[in-house]
């Protein structure tokens, strides 16, 4: 089990939130939590090889938001 936070300043606008959803729907084996409260995201990826990186950063650039990993990165 990989656990991955990620800091994404701008997710609380219900439009973008949506907007996210969407793109994480391309992602269905992987498992997440908004806190709108705190515009993180925690990922749980039950297995490495499942999702990388660059396909999570992508979920949140492709809708204008600049994410930021909090602690270590993960190997994916």
């Amino acid at each position: 089990m990989i656990e991955l936070e990620i800091y994404a300043p701008g997710l609380r606008d219900d439009t973008t939130l949506m907007q996210f959803r969407d793109q994480m729907d391309l992602l269905p084996k992987v498992r997440y939590k908004v806190d709108t409260h705190h515009d993180l995201v925690y990922f749980e990826i039950s297995e490495p090889g499942l999702v990388t990186l660059d396909q999570l950063t992508e979920t949140f650039t492709s809708i204008g938001l600049a994410p930021r990993i909090v602690g270590q990165v993960p190997d994916l």
